[in-house]
């Protein structure tokens, strides 16, 4: 009779210890969902469009967060560009790459210093170009 007893108090425990993790693996998922993922730097995503249609939003998503452009480049014949700016004390850089014929690789980075990244904002801008979409 005492084991009985203890065999709930075992699966009450168990159960303590995996729904904590099931909910961590919920909130992995609905990033993946998302399609947004945190680099050591800021954020990337593979976004549906063109690199020209990409960098318009970007340019856009600048504009409207006050971020003052101050470089851009274009190379490989317009797939990949670079779009960088700067908003008070964070270097702001979008580097965005044709990925195939209908997306392309979008990773923002917003560096407030030579070793710290302000990678929650980076993710606010890339969502904002995923959502112009």
């Amino acid at each position: 009779m005492p084991n009985r007893r203890i065999a709930p108090a075992k699966w009450v425990m168990a159960l303590a210890l995996i729904l904590p993790m099931t909910g961590c693996l919920a909130a992995a998922a609905a990033g993946a969902g998302a399609g947004i993922y945190l680099t050591s730097r800021g954020a990337e995503s593979i976004v549906e469009g063109s690199p020209d249609q990409i960098a318009a939003r970007a340019r856009a998503v600048m504009s409207e967060e006050g971020i003052v452009p101050d470089a851009s480049s274009t190379e490989k014949g317009g797939d990949r560009r670079e779009l960088k700016g700067k908003k008070g004390d964070l270097d702001v850089t979008f580097d965005i790459e044709r990925k195939d014929d209908k997306t392309t690789r979008v990773e923002v980075a917003a560096r407030k210093n030579l070793a710290e990244w302000d990678k929650d904002y980076a993710q606010k801008l890339l969502q904002r170009i995923v959502e112009k979409g």
